[in-house]
């Protein structure tokens, strides 16, 4: 059992899922931290000053001045401004993946496209051979 599970973890294709979840996981971060740190500030000053982090509504019916004052209370809250951060960062992510693809798709070489050696009659439409003058299935001249 134990040379069967080295042999399933020692093939390429789990070795690079486990470097792409790695990967991703540290992308993730610095996605997040763009997103928090970089884009969300002047998009919350261009609405007037707005953090997008700590808009919340509060189910409770309690007043509070902040959403980590409603956590800390266990105020029950919808926390929309976390989810539209979420959605920008996963728009980042999605566009970056999307270029990233684009990108390795360009550089791979394109595929040969093998010739056609068949060719279908035009009598009885089966295929036949390329260099065939009469059809072997219906004998017609081509």
């Amino acid at each position: 059992m134990w040379s069967e599970f080295k042999k399933f973890i020692m093939r390429g294709n789990v070795l690079d899922l486990a470097i792409g979840v790695i990967i991703g996981g540290a992308f993730g971060a610095i996605v997040q931290s763009l997103v928090k740190d970089v884009i969300m500030p002047p998009i919350g000053l261009l609405l007037g000053k707005v953090d997008f982090a700590g808009l919340f509504i509060n189910l409770s019916g309690t007043k509070y001045a902040t959403l980590a004052a409603a956590q800390e209370a266990g105020a029950a809250t919808i926390n929309y401004g976390l989810f539209i951060n979420t959605v920008i960062n996963f728009l980042i992510v999605g566009f970056v993946v999307f270029l990233v693809v684009k990108q390795i798709n360009r550089m791979k070489k394109p595929e040969a496209v093998a010739e056609p050696t068949t060719k279908p009659c035009p009598f009885c439409f089966t295929d036949i051979p390329k260099a065939a003058t009469r059809c072997p299935n219906c004998t017609s001249q081509l």
